[in-house]
Parts: C-alpha cells; structure tokens; sequence
C-alpha cells in the first residue's frame, strides 16, 4: 500500500514547472524517498529509475564529458525508455554511490532545465562532503523524515479526526472524547513510529506486537549500514554511540556515560556520523538572547533525538503495555519519548527545502536550574515550547525564560486539551505541528 505524504504535494508543484532545478531528496534509510518518487512517477508518460549501487554499469556514463542530454540518449538505451522533456521522469536512486552523477545535476540545470530529473541517496551527507561544490543555487534540496503523527492520522484513516484538531487552538479546544480518541492513537504512534513500512504494517493489521518485528528487522538494517558509513570507525564504536543517544535522550548528552574503551575523539567521531546519516539529530543549546537563535549557540552543550520513536522504544526496551496504560505516561517521561516525539514533530510540520535546526535553553546555577526544550523563532520573536509527558506538571522554568527574556507568550505542550493559562498556551502533544 502506499502511504500519502506531505512532501507528495511539494513535488507535485514541482513537477508543473515547465523549467525546473532537479531535485535532491535528502534523508535517512528507510524513511520514504525512493517510493514517494515513484508515487510522483504515475503522472509522467515515462519513467527511468538509475540505482546506482545496483547498476554499476550507469557509473560508466558519468566518467567523461557531464553532458545532460547526451548523458540521456545514453540512459534511454540503457533503459530502453524514451527520455523526453515533459514526459519522462528520471530518478537517479542512491547517487552517493557515483559522486561524478552528483557533480553533473548542476548542470542538468544550466543546460536541460525541461527535464523533470531526482536525485535521491541514503548516506547522501557522506558523498557531498567529499565534494567541494555540488551545484548550489543549482540545486533544490528537499529534506524528508519518518511519517508525522498527521501523516500517520492520514493512513489510518482518521482524516475527520486529523482536520479537528487542526482547526483547534487554545481558545477553541477538542471535545473531551475526542481529546482522548487522539492522545490513545499519539501512544500507538510513539510506540511504532513513522518509519513507513512499520506504519503500512499497523494499517494492515492493527497490530503493535506485529510491528515490533519490523521495527526489530530495521534497526538492525540501519545498525548493518554502520559498515558503510566510514572505514576508519569501527561499528562497534557507532553501536555503542547510538544505544548511549537512546538512553540519554531527555537531558544533555554526556559522553563519559558511554560504557565504552574508546576515547572522547572516537565517539565524538562517531556521533558525527550518525548525525550525518539522520539517525541522530542534534538540539543545540541557544542563550535565546535574540534572533537568529543561532547566533547565541553554545557548541558544548548538546542534546540528542533518534530519527523514529519507534526504533528509540526499541533501542530503549520500554515496557509497551505501561505506555498503553498509564494515563499520566510516567514511563514515556523517563524514556523520553514525549520529548523526542515533539523535536521531531517541529522538524517535520516545518519547510521541506530548509535543513532545519532545533534549540534550547538551559541555566545552570546552583540550586537554580532551569531548562526550556525547545526554542522556535516566528517572524521575529522568540517561542519556548515546554514538553510535559502528562496533564500535570509545574511550568517554574518557562515562566523563568519569559520573565528573564521579556518575552510576552509561552507554549506548553502535554496531554491536556487545548487551553490556555495567562500568558501560557497549551497544545496537546498530538498538536504540536498546530504551532508551526
């Protein structure tokens, strides 16, 4: 079956242009890339997907001159597919394989603006840090993650329950029943994820247990790939820092509480790595002094989210029945899979052709400790977004940011309904992407 994605309409818009940049779609294993290329392929009269880790043979087109449309008779052969502007989509699937295919697109720009032209790879970040230039300005990247919950909503069926809470806001919140009708299918999400062929098995069946196998089959796919990412880490080193950024997701990632032999330059190396690879994504901690929230970034202080709640509840061994049960989701809370869940949920409900970058805030003093998880601009303020994994819980630290800050509104958001509390509105967990 095939699951609707947000990022089918940007590609859409995409394909109506009469002069267009080839695309470049940018994102971990596993996550939808390659399908939703070829979901965009049934409206061409055309279509030539080039693997290149399957095909060696294409490799041998991109080795002299890097002329598109000689580059596409020889493809159309290859293939035995007419290439022709307008009506032929061409696909080139994991181009990090051949770096010269990377270099060329550019030029597919300059010189065959018609053709409708994706490029898409897995472990992409490795290849264009080989490569000084690769066509920028040239190039339109667009940047793909696991399903969102709304996405996940959307394949499940629940397109009535999907458009109310988008049409909520804290002055106009959910009926009750509804309310919990969403925050029981959130805990259903947050245990198998948006990794695509996890939630395809959910629809199938309606079977958590069922999807623990696929998730179990993934990770161990993702950990297989660790061999590919570079020769010089080892990939019991890249295990270790991955488990370690599972059991540490909720708080600064400290290194010393990795249980390993290796050094500190070793494992910052292979955090690197998987933050390349999508599989770790990192929130930086801002003084959230002013805009951009870049500009106040303090580099040594790092928190750390996995790409899919899925394979974090796998990689942390949750008790899932707990999670399913318990109205106040203690469990989830020591897990940190609200906290993971709603960083990924900003990611995802933001611009597709953006690399986007997540905050925030934290003071250390003694006996004075505060922290705000996330810190997101819009137009030219400044939001906190506090993340409570229950219904209750204090807000001393939000409301420290916003006095020390000068800042007029805050945002949390928990497993309340949508309500709001003086300067303080609150958004469901499930709602997060409303903010955006």
């Amino acid at each position: 079956m095939y699951i609707n994605r947000l990022i089918d309409n940007d590609l859409e818009l995409w394909s109506k242009e009469t002069k267009h940049k080839p695309i470049l779609l940018r994102g971990a294993r596993q996550v939808g890339k390659s399908t939703s290329v070829r979901k965009l392929a049934e409206q061409f009269e055309f279509f030539v997907e080039v693997n290149f880790e399957k095909k060696k043979a294409a490799h041998s087109l991109f080795q002299s001159d890097l002329e598109p449309k000689t580059i596409c008779e020889e493809l159309s052969v290859m293939y035995d597919t007419p290439i022709i502007a307008g009506k032929t989509l061409v696909f080139f699937d994991e181009i990090q394989t051949c770096l010269p295919a990377i270099s060329s697109l550019r030029f597919f720009y300059e010189d065959y603006p018609e053709l409708h032209l994706i490029a898409a790879g897995s472990l992409l970040e490795f290849a264009l840090e080989e490569l000084p230039s690769f066509g920028v300005g040239r190039i339109r990247s667009m940047f793909m993650y696991p399903l969102s919950f709304a996405e996940f909503l959307n394949a499940c069926g629940c397109n009535l329950l999907l458009g109310a809470i988008q049409k909520s806001s804290p002055a106009k919140p959910l009926l009750q029943a509804i309310h919990d009708k969403a925050v029981d299918l959130l805990k259903r999400f947050l245990i198998i994820g948006g990794m695509p062929e996890v939630v395809a098995k959910y629809v199938e069946n309606g079977e958590i247990t069922s999807c623990q196998t696929v998730l179990d089959d993934l990770l161990n796919s993702l950990k297989k790939d660790f061999s590919k990412y570079r020769k010089r880490v080892p990939d019991l080193r890249l295990r270790e820092v991955f488990e370690a950024v599972a059991h540490q997701v909720g708080g600064k990632f400290n290194y010393s509480k990795i249980d390993s032999d290796s050094n500190h330059r070793q494992l910052k190396e292979a955090l690197e790595l998987l933050k390349m690879a999508g599989l770790v994504i990192p929130v930086l901690h801002t003084s959230g002094n002013g805009i951009p929230l870049g500009a106040g970034v303090n580099p040594s202080k790092q928190k750390m989210l996995i790409l899919d709640t899925g394979i974090l509840q796998r990689l942390s061994g949750l008790n899932l029945a707990e999670i399913l049960l318990e109205d106040d989701f203690s469990l989830v809370n020591k897990g940190g899979i609200a906290e993971n869940f709603a960083g990924l949920e900003l990611l995802k409900a933001a611009s597709c052709f953006t690399e986007q970058q997540l905050y925030f805030w934290q003071r250390d003093k003694l006996n004075a400790h505060a922290e705000v998880d996330f810190l997101i601009q819009q137009g030219d303020k400044i939001v906190p977004i506090e993340v409570k994994s229950g219904t209750s819980g204090k807000m001393q630290s939000l409301h420290l940011f916003l006095k020390e800050k000068s800042i007029d509104k805050g945002i949390r958001c928990s497993l309340e309904n949508f309500v709001h509390y003086d300067n303080i509105d609150v958004y469901p967990l499930y709602a997060i992407s409303n903010i955006i």
